[in-house]
């Protein structure tokens, strides 16, 4: 999908797509994090960081995926050696959004395989660093395709630690542990309830709580008053398709 050419002078701004409410809810994941290494995984999430970084969120650190520290043009503006890097992921300091294969209702994410973890029907990313993420510094998750493939009730194998066994492992795994939100192409998802069970915390424009129910395969919780995910402003939209994203990477991620 080509990326929509900008308006005339005067003229109204096209729609706002279903990919741009999906980055507006991935950057609300940064807000007021304050000076934290923002490691988003995924052009969506990507371009939320830097839309937090130009807006809302001034002091988020963003890198090169390497060694070095980056402005909002790509030039280097730090340098983070490795042990520094991992002295942030292990103090609380670094928030990263992945993708995840499955997901289950706390919140234990799997990218490694699919069945029996002897003898998988589907051999997958593989456990990688998804366990001290998870434990070490807050979590959050971006799901492109929201199905009952991914949101499952129990996933095959547990790479990502959800809320159930970081209580159960006790207050070593629940000191920076958390999942701040789960962010799909038709809503935006929290653990706010009384057992750390996921719940629906906003729709995109046009879906459903009936859309979003079929296609996960949990009971989920829903308050009786679902809010929608809030409108970007115009100096947003403005940042997303002119400066950040005008390739339209963001589309096809999520097409409308």
């Amino acid at each position: 999908m080509s990326p929509a050419s900008p308006p005339a002078p005067g003229a109204p701004a096209a729609a706002v797509t279903r990919a741009e409410y999906c980055v507006i809810a991935c950057a609300e994941a940064w807000r007021d994090n304050g000076e934290v290494l923002a490691s988003p995984m995924g052009p969506i999430p990507s371009i939320g960081a830097r839309l937090a970084k130009h807006t809302f969120s001034p002091d988020l650190l963003l890198t090169d995926g390497e060694a070095m520290l980056v402005g909002l043009d790509g030039t280097p503006e730090g340098w983070l050696p490795y042990r520094q890097h991992l002295t942030m992921v292990t103090g609380g300091r670094r928030h990263v959004m992945m993708g995840a294969s499955q997901l289950d209702r706390f919140g234990n994410q799997n990218i490694s395989c699919v069945g029996d973890w002897s003898r998988p029907t589907r051999q997958l990313l593989g456990v990688r660093g998804a366990p001290v993420n998870t434990l070490n510094n807050p979590t959050s998750y971006w799901v492109p395709r929201h199905s009952p493939r991914v949101f499952v009730e129990r996933v095959d194998m547990v790479c990502g630690v959800g809320y159930d066994r970081a209580a159960a492992a006790g207050p070593s795994a629940t000191r920076f542990h958390r999942i701040p939100r789960v962010v799909s192409d038709l809503g935006v998802f929290d653990f706010a309830t009384a057992d750390h069970s996921m719940r629906l915390a906003s729709l995109h424009p046009g879906v459903t709580v009936e859309q979003v129910r079929e296609a996960t395969g949990f009971g989920l919780s829903v308050p009786d008053e679902v809010p929608r995910t809030r409108e970007p402003t115009p100096e947003e939209l403005r940042l997303i398709r002119e400066v950040i994203d005008p390739g339209g990477a963001r589309d096809r991620e999520v097409r409308s």
